[in-house]
């Protein structure tokens, strides 16, 4: 099945800093996008994959679940360690989650972790029927371009298959498990309105990985797809800020900071 227009994955050959970009759940590289070709310009190795089922309809989604996910970054994680001296993870949403799991994984591997607006959850009554429902119920209807600013529109899936939301949901149970293995320095950024992914999620994350060197920046002027809102230059800067602060290795042990 053909991609769709703006759905492609993208990379960019450059320096010995990489960085892995991993988008979210039913959406595309289109949201983080920006983000990549900002980390390009100023001399970052940097890739942004497809995930499988994504970007194409639905229907291909229904037929792979978050195995498929994580092995596709876990194959580009390993290729960016092939070729660049430190290595970067981040993450949009669910691409926060993988991003999360690559860390445990992989250790010192993984040099730093970068997350906007990171799920934790299937949230609502819903989730816990998906076991069942999912036997009788295909999709549900989807949730896509949660952004305050006018004009900029998430490329993703209007229907959710619901097979595909059971094998979310248990994966999310899986890194949740992992997050005490995340010992790298960390920054969180996340929206103080969100409507697809609490903030709640966030406080559970901040609360079980085992990094010292953490910061956490709210975003006052976007809501779930920050990297394509008003707060988006912001993500991009403080990303670079951190990149280069760690990869310099002047640290900040132990400190959490808010902002």
């Amino acid at each position: 099945m053909p991609v769709l227009p703006g759905a492609e994955p993208y990379r960019h050959e450059g320096g010995e800093i990489g960085v892995l970009l991993c988008h979210g759940f039913t959406g595309s590289p289109q949201s983080l996008r920006p983000w990549a070709e900002h980390l390009a310009e100023h001399g970052h190795t940097v890739s942004l994959p497809l995930l499988p089922g994504h970007g194409t309809r639905w229907e291909d989604m229904r037929l792979t679940g978050w195995q498929d996910w994580y092995a596709e970054v876990d194959r580009e994680l390993r290729n960016l360690r092939d070729r660049c001296e430190r290595v970067f993870v981040g993450g949009l949403s669910m691409g926060g989650a993988l991003a999360l799991r690559l860390a445990a994984k992989h250790g010192e591997g993984v040099a730093g972790v970068l997350l906007v607006n990171p799920a934790n959850k299937v949230h609502g009554l819903a989730a816990y029927t998906l076991p069942v429902s999912r036997h009788f119920v295909r999709t549900a209807p989807g949730i896509v371009s949660d952004i305050a600013k006018e004009g900029p529109v998430e490329l993703g899936y209007a229907r959710v298959p619901l097979h595909s939301a059971h094998s979310l949901r248990k994966f999310f149970g899986q890194v949740d498990r992992e997050l005490p293995q995340v010992t790298q320095p960390l920054l969180l950024l996340r929206s103080r309105q969100d409507h697809t992914v609490p903030a709640v999620d966030s406080e559970r994350i901040l609360s079980r990985v085992s990094s010292t060197d953490v910061t956490e920046i709210v975003l006052e002027q976007s809501y779930h797809v920050a990297t394509l809102d008003h707060d988006a230059d912001r993500i991009f800067e403080e990303s670079l800020g951190f990149i280069g602060r760690v990869a310099t290795g002047v640290g900040r042990e132990g400190t959490t900071a808010r902002g």
